[in-house]
Protein backbone atom coordinates (compact mmCIF):
# COMPACT_ATOMS: atom_id res chain seq x y z
CA UNK A 1 0.00 0.00 0.00
CA UNK A 2 1.42 3.39 -0.87
CA UNK A 3 1.85 6.02 2.02
CA UNK A 4 -1.11 8.62 1.71
CA UNK A 5 -0.02 12.33 1.50
CA UNK A 6 -1.47 14.79 3.37
CA UNK A 7 -0.64 18.62 4.20
CA UNK A 8 1.12 19.65 7.01
CA UNK A 9 0.57 22.15 9.62
CA UNK A 10 2.53 25.16 10.37
CA UNK A 11 3.61 23.58 13.66
CA UNK A 12 4.72 20.09 12.42
CA UNK A 13 6.68 22.27 9.49
CA UNK A 14 8.88 23.89 12.30
CA UNK A 15 9.33 20.87 13.88
CA UNK A 16 10.83 19.50 10.59
CA UNK A 17 12.97 22.75 10.39
CA UNK A 18 16.53 21.61 12.01
CA UNK A 19 18.45 24.22 10.29
CA UNK A 20 20.40 21.92 8.12
CA UNK A 21 18.20 21.72 4.92
CA UNK A 22 16.79 24.98 3.10
CA UNK A 23 12.70 24.25 3.40
CA UNK A 24 9.89 26.60 2.38
CA UNK A 25 6.68 25.80 3.83
CA UNK A 26 3.69 26.80 1.66
CA UNK A 27 0.15 26.32 1.30
CA UNK A 28 0.61 23.03 3.90
CA UNK A 29 3.02 21.84 1.45
CA UNK A 30 7.51 21.28 2.27
CA UNK A 31 9.53 22.54 -0.22
CA UNK A 32 13.35 21.27 -0.01
CA UNK A 33 15.50 23.83 -1.80
CA UNK A 34 18.55 22.65 -3.62
CA UNK A 35 21.73 24.33 -3.26
CA UNK A 36 22.01 27.16 -6.02
CA UNK A 37 24.63 26.79 -8.77
CA UNK A 38 27.61 29.00 -9.00
CA UNK A 39 26.51 31.06 -12.21
CA UNK A 40 23.05 31.75 -9.25
CA UNK A 41 25.02 32.44 -6.70
CA UNK A 42 27.48 35.05 -8.63
CA UNK A 43 24.09 36.42 -10.08
CA UNK A 44 22.59 36.73 -6.26
CA UNK A 45 25.89 38.58 -4.90
CA UNK A 46 26.17 40.90 -7.59
CA UNK A 47 22.53 41.93 -7.25
CA UNK A 48 23.12 42.26 -3.86
CA UNK A 49 26.32 44.49 -4.13
CA UNK A 50 23.98 47.08 -6.74
CA UNK A 51 20.85 46.78 -3.97
CA UNK A 52 23.25 47.08 -0.79
CA UNK A 53 24.80 50.51 -2.34
CA UNK A 54 21.78 51.55 -3.65
CA UNK A 55 19.92 51.30 0.35
CA UNK A 56 23.27 52.20 2.09
CA UNK A 57 21.80 55.18 4.04
CA UNK A 58 18.12 55.04 3.73
CA UNK A 59 15.47 53.58 5.38
CA UNK A 60 14.64 50.12 3.77
CA UNK A 61 17.02 47.36 4.66
CA UNK A 62 18.48 44.34 2.11
CA UNK A 63 18.29 41.00 3.10
CA UNK A 64 19.74 37.47 1.37
CA UNK A 65 18.88 34.16 1.77
CA UNK A 66 18.97 32.24 3.76
CA UNK A 67 16.57 34.66 5.75
CA UNK A 68 13.20 33.04 6.52
CA UNK A 69 10.18 34.98 5.69
CA UNK A 70 7.05 34.26 7.54
CA UNK A 71 3.74 35.35 5.56
CA UNK A 72 0.58 35.54 6.97
CA UNK A 73 -2.69 37.45 7.38
CA UNK A 74 -4.83 38.51 10.47
CA UNK A 75 -8.05 37.51 8.42
CA UNK A 76 -6.43 33.75 6.82
CA UNK A 77 -5.08 31.22 9.24
CA UNK A 78 -2.44 30.19 7.05
CA UNK A 79 1.18 30.55 7.70
CA UNK A 80 3.71 30.04 4.57
CA UNK A 81 7.31 30.59 5.12
CA UNK A 82 9.88 31.01 2.20
CA UNK A 83 13.72 31.81 1.83
CA UNK A 84 13.28 34.46 -1.11
CA UNK A 85 16.81 34.92 -2.82
CA UNK A 86 16.83 38.76 -2.20
CA UNK A 87 14.75 40.90 -0.58
CA UNK A 88 13.79 44.78 0.55
CA UNK A 89 12.32 45.52 3.94
CA UNK A 90 10.84 48.70 4.59
CA UNK A 91 8.56 48.32 7.30
CA UNK A 92 11.15 46.64 10.17
CA UNK A 93 9.49 45.63 12.70
CA UNK A 94 8.79 42.63 11.70
CA UNK A 95 12.52 41.54 11.53
CA UNK A 96 13.72 39.33 13.80
CA UNK A 97 16.71 37.49 14.75
CA UNK A 98 16.24 34.62 12.35
CA UNK A 99 13.30 35.55 10.12
CA UNK A 100 11.31 38.59 9.22
CA UNK A 101 7.23 38.93 9.71
CA UNK A 102 5.26 40.77 7.54
CA UNK A 103 5.29 41.53 3.77
CA UNK A 104 8.72 42.75 1.96
CA UNK A 105 8.21 45.56 0.08
CA UNK A 106 10.56 44.03 -3.44
CA UNK A 107 11.36 40.46 -3.84
CA UNK A 108 13.83 39.05 -6.01
CA UNK A 109 14.41 35.35 -6.74
CA UNK A 110 17.06 33.92 -9.13
CA UNK A 111 15.74 30.84 -11.05
CA UNK A 112 17.67 28.29 -11.78
CA UNK A 113 16.79 25.08 -14.08
CA UNK A 114 15.67 22.94 -10.94
CA UNK A 115 13.31 26.07 -9.55
CA UNK A 116 11.90 27.66 -11.98
CA UNK A 117 8.19 26.49 -11.84
CA UNK A 118 8.68 27.01 -8.12
CA UNK A 119 9.77 30.58 -8.38
CA UNK A 120 7.47 31.66 -11.66
CA UNK A 121 4.09 30.04 -10.79
CA UNK A 122 3.54 28.87 -6.84
CA UNK A 123 5.71 31.67 -5.68
CA UNK A 124 4.52 34.36 -7.79
CA UNK A 125 0.96 33.99 -6.85
CA UNK A 126 2.41 33.43 -3.17
CA UNK A 127 3.77 36.82 -3.25
CA UNK A 128 0.53 38.42 -5.19
CA UNK A 129 -1.66 37.02 -2.90
CA UNK A 130 0.26 38.54 0.04
CA UNK A 131 0.90 42.03 -1.14
CA UNK A 132 4.34 42.40 -2.31
CA UNK A 133 4.65 45.37 -4.27
CA UNK A 134 7.29 44.38 -6.61
CA UNK A 135 8.56 41.12 -7.74
CA UNK A 136 11.54 40.38 -9.85
CA UNK A 137 12.46 36.92 -11.68
CA UNK A 138 16.14 36.79 -12.62
CA UNK A 139 16.97 34.09 -15.68
CA UNK A 140 20.89 33.84 -15.58
CA UNK A 141 20.41 31.30 -18.37
CA UNK A 142 18.94 33.96 -20.75
CA UNK A 143 20.56 36.87 -18.90
CA UNK A 144 16.92 38.58 -18.29
CA UNK A 145 15.49 40.36 -15.51
CA UNK A 146 11.16 40.49 -15.51
CA UNK A 147 9.94 42.94 -12.92
CA UNK A 148 6.01 42.51 -11.78
CA UNK A 149 4.39 45.63 -9.72
CA UNK A 150 1.20 44.71 -8.43
CA UNK A 151 -2.07 46.82 -9.90
CA UNK A 152 -4.99 48.13 -7.65
CA UNK A 153 -6.81 45.32 -8.59
CA UNK A 154 -3.70 43.21 -6.71
CA UNK A 155 -2.43 41.43 -9.86
CA UNK A 156 1.17 41.14 -10.91
CA UNK A 157 2.01 42.70 -14.00
CA UNK A 158 4.30 42.92 -15.94
CA UNK A 159 6.54 46.01 -16.32
CA UNK A 160 9.69 45.39 -18.29
CA UNK A 161 11.53 42.48 -19.23
CA UNK A 162 15.19 43.23 -19.70
CA UNK A 163 17.92 41.68 -21.64
CA UNK A 164 21.69 42.76 -22.56
CA UNK A 165 22.91 46.19 -22.19
CA UNK A 166 19.11 47.41 -21.13
CA UNK A 167 19.06 48.83 -17.48
CA UNK A 168 16.55 47.43 -15.47
CA UNK A 169 14.46 49.80 -13.57
CA UNK A 170 12.29 49.91 -10.55
CA UNK A 171 8.92 51.16 -10.28
CA UNK A 172 8.84 50.89 -6.38
CA UNK A 173 12.02 52.69 -5.73
CA UNK A 174 12.19 55.17 -8.97
CA UNK A 175 16.34 56.18 -8.68
CA UNK A 176 16.99 52.16 -8.21
CA UNK A 177 18.58 51.36 -12.15
CA UNK A 178 20.54 47.88 -12.21
CA UNK A 179 23.09 48.10 -15.32
CA UNK A 180 22.35 44.20 -16.43
CA UNK A 181 26.17 44.20 -17.74
CA UNK A 182 27.02 45.13 -13.74
CA UNK A 183 24.78 41.50 -13.11
CA UNK A 184 25.68 39.47 -15.78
Amino acid sequence: MLPQYRKITYDEFLKLDNGDDLLEYIDGEVYLLSSPSAEHQRTLLNLATEFNLFFKGKECEVFIAPYDVVLSKEDDKNIHQVQPDLMVICNKDGIKENKYVGVPDLIVEVMSPSNTSHDRIRKFNLYMRYGVKEYWLINPKFKTIEINMLNEEGFYEQVGVYKGDDIAKSILFEELDINLKDIF
